[in-house]
Order: C-alpha cells, then sequence, then structure tokens
C-alpha cells in the first residue's frame, strides 16, 4: 500500500515538473511540487522494506525511523505553506517563511532526540508503540506526531473555510485538500492513541500497523486530486470549449470545401493534435478560403440580410452571422461560375475578414438552414418606415 501510495503522489508530481521547469521561481508551483514530492517521500520511506534496506544500509537500527518522521514534518508544513500560498495577502512570503522556520526546528529536534535515545532493536512497523516509554525516543516521536497534527489540522481548517469563499475548480480542490489533511489528522491521532494506550500499559498497535496507514493512503490519493484538480480543471475546460468551437465550425468548412481544394488553400491536417491545434487548423483552413472570396463578398447583399434577420430575432449576434453566411454562401456559389466577376470595388464589402468568434456565428447560422436572403430594396424599406 505504501509504495502505491507513493506512485500516486510522484505520479501527480510528474504532471507538474514541467511547469516547475519552466517557472522555477513560481513559490506557488514549488509549494505544490514540495507537498507531492514529500508525501510520497513519507510513504517511501515507511514502508518496511524500504525501512530495512535502509537500516541495513546505514549500519544503524531504525535509522529511517527519524528520516521518515522527519519527511512527515516538513509534508505538514509544505501542505500549509501550500494553503498560504492559495490564499495570498500582502504577508504570504513572511507566513510561509515562519511555517517553514518552525518545521526546521522540529526536524533538528528529532534528530537530536533520536541521537540522544536507544533505539536499538530494529522495528518495521511497530517503532511508535514499541520505543513509546523509552526516554528521548519516546520525546521524538510525540513531537513528531504532535507537529504533524498541528500542520494538517491548520491546513483542513484553512482549506474547507476558505473554500467557501471560492468558486468552481478552486473550491473543489480546496476541499479536497481539507478532507486529506483531515485523514492525515486520522494518521497523527491513531498513533498517538496508540501511544497513549502504551503508557497506560495497554497494546493497541493495531492501530498503529493498520488504521494510521490506512488513512495516510485515502490522504494521499485526496492530497493529489486535490492539488491537481485547480490546475487541471482550466486546461481541461479549454480543451472542451476547443472541441466544441471544431465541431460547431464543420458547416461552414463544408461549405468552403470546393474552394479549399480546388485552390489547394487547406494545410494538412496535423496527427495526433491537440483540440486547441485542431481548432486553430479548422481556423486557419476557414481563414484561407475567406481570404481568396473577399473579392466576391457583396456589401449591400450583407446589409440587406443582416437589417432583415435583426428585424427577425431582435439579436446582433445572429444578424451578423446570418449576413455573413449569406455573403460567403454566394461567394462560394459565383466562385464555381466562371463567368460569374468579382464584385466591384464600390459594392464589395468594405469590412475586414470575421473573426473567430463571426465565424462560429457564420457556422451556426449555416447549420440552422438556408439564410433567408431579401431581395433588393427590401430590407431598406422596411428598416425606413
Amino acid at each position: 500500500m505504501n509504495y502505491v501510495s507513493c506512485g500516486v503522489l510522484w505520479l501527480g508530481l510528474l504532471v507538474k515538473a514541467p511547469d516547475l521547469v519552466r517557472h522555477r521561481g513560481d513559490p506557488y508551483l514549488r509549494a505544490i511540487c514540495a507537498v507531492l514530492g514529500l508525501a510520497g517521500l513519507c510513504f517511501f520511506l515507511g514502508a518496511p522494506p524500504t525501512v530495512g534496506a535502509v537500516n541495513q544500509l546505514t549500519g544503524v537500527p531504525n535509522l529511517a525511523a527519524p528520516l521518515t518522521y522527519a519527511s512527515i514534518t516538513a509534508y505538514g508544513a509544505a501542505a500549509q505553506v501550500l494553503v498560504v500560498h492559495w490564499r495570498g495577502g500582502p504577508r504570504v512570503g513572511v507566513t510561509a517563511r515562519r511555517w517553514v522556520l518552525a518545521y526546521v526546528l522540529v526536524v533538528l529536534g528529532i534528530a537530536v532526540l533520536f541521537a540522544l535515545g536507544d533505539a536499538g532493536v530494529e522495528r518495521r512497523t511497530d517503532l511508535d508503540t514499541y520505543y513509546a516509554t523509552t526516554p528521548f525516543i519516546r520525546e521524538m516521536i510525540v513531537l513528531y506526531l504532535v507537529a504533524h497534527l498541528t500542520a494538517v489540522a491548520v491546513t483542513t481548517v484553512s482549506a474547507l473555510r476558505w473554500s467557501w469563499q471560492v468558486r468552481g475548480a478552486l473550491r473543489v480542490g480546496l476541499g479536497l485538500l481539507g478532507a486529506g489533511a483531515l485523514c492525515n489528522a486520522g494518521y497523527s491521532v491513531s498513533k498517538l492513541a496508540a501511544v497513549s494506550a502504551r503508557w497506560a500499559g495497554r497494546d493497541w498497535s493495531v492501530l498503529v500497523t493498520g488504521v494510521s496507514p490506512a488513512a495516510a493512503a485515502v490522504s494521499a490519493v485526496l492530497t493529489v486530486a486535490g492539488v491537481l484538480v485547480p490546475l487541471l480543471a482550466p486546461r481541461l475546460a479549454e480543451e472542451r470549449r476547443a472541441r466544441r468551437t471544431y465541431a460547431r465550425l464543420a458547416p461552414l468548412e463544408r461549405l468552403l470545401d470546393g474552394v479549399l481544394v480546388a485552390h489547394a488553400l487547406r494545410l494538412p491536417r496535423p496527427r495526433l493534435a491537440s483540440p486547441a491545434a485542431l481548432l486553430m487548423w479548422r481556423r486557419t483552413s476557414v481563414h484561407n478560403a475567406l481570404s481568396h472570396l473577399a473579392p466576391r463578398f457583396d456589401g449591400p447583399l450583407y446589409d440587406r440580410t443582416r437589417e432583415a434577420a435583426l428585424r427577425a430575432t431582435g439579436d446582433a449576434g445572429r444578424a451578423e452571422g446570418a449576413a455573413w453566411a449569406a455573403v460567403v454562401t454566394a461567394a462560394v456559389r459565383d466562385e464555381g461560375r466562371a463567368e460569374a466577376p468579382a464584385v466591384s470595388g464600390a459594392a464589395r464589402l468594405p469590412e475586414r475578414l470575421p473573426d473567430p468568434a463571426v465565424l462560429v456565428r457564420i457556422a451556426d447560422a449555416l447549420a440552422a438552414g438556408p439564410v433567408a436572403v431579401p431581395e433588393p430594396g427590401t430590407a431598406t424599406a422596411a428598416g425606413s418606415q
């Protein structure tokens, strides 16, 4: 279970690593990567096979324990620093540095107490209860557990309280992070309960070997989700919008297909491309075709159609899309007739080519069916009444 949890956390770190490389000076990104990296390190160092390997390689019985406790302490501080950066404000740097300094002192305390204590018998899974009454080792255990519980409790309260003040993906992420911190509190509480029971002469080792690892594993999944949701949600939303816009532009590209093929105006379709890249490819193809047809854009036709559509719908955006749809349809039709001349300069549509937002409205007008084009003089006369 430890290695699975470690893998989940480090997979999240792998997702964010490219951003950290590009923006090394961003303290927010550093805090995110520190949370994911240190949380994974806690599970890696705490796994019984790793504990045995560390102890054997160093020749110091139970040296893996203070290393694990130090990583747990550092993780607790990193989680709180992340919340501090999420919240922002004028004293972000000062508050973050205070948390880091406080927990650096805790890590130093763990190292000093382990050096002063006597933990000569290797314990891979139940060191907390086995040495709960051993001088200095007892204090080391209590120190790291209280420090960890303090950090995750503050993180839980901060994240959940702030989640009610925001909306969207950030709210979901804070809720997940708060829930993960709460589960992490269960890790510390269960171990403290087992240690207290040992002081009272009872054996509650199952809390250390069973309950606390399970709570930590659930916390790992929730923490990864809480960190990644606010980061990935905007990207996923953008991809969804790009996919929808790409599909909506299809009627316009179909109308222009003959022009694109006849004049080799369509770029090669990209393979294995993102939705944004596909959308750019389709927009570029449409823009190339419209640029080619621009000399045939009929200004009076645009005006008549726009006025008629505006009277019928009262929607300026839809009217603009319908007018452009009529103009483009007529230009494509004339393009296919060799004898059809280009529109004269006086009647040519003076406006620039439609922007990306208008392209979508043109495609929507085409998808709705044939555009009603009023006869010359009809829309103008009606508009003057």
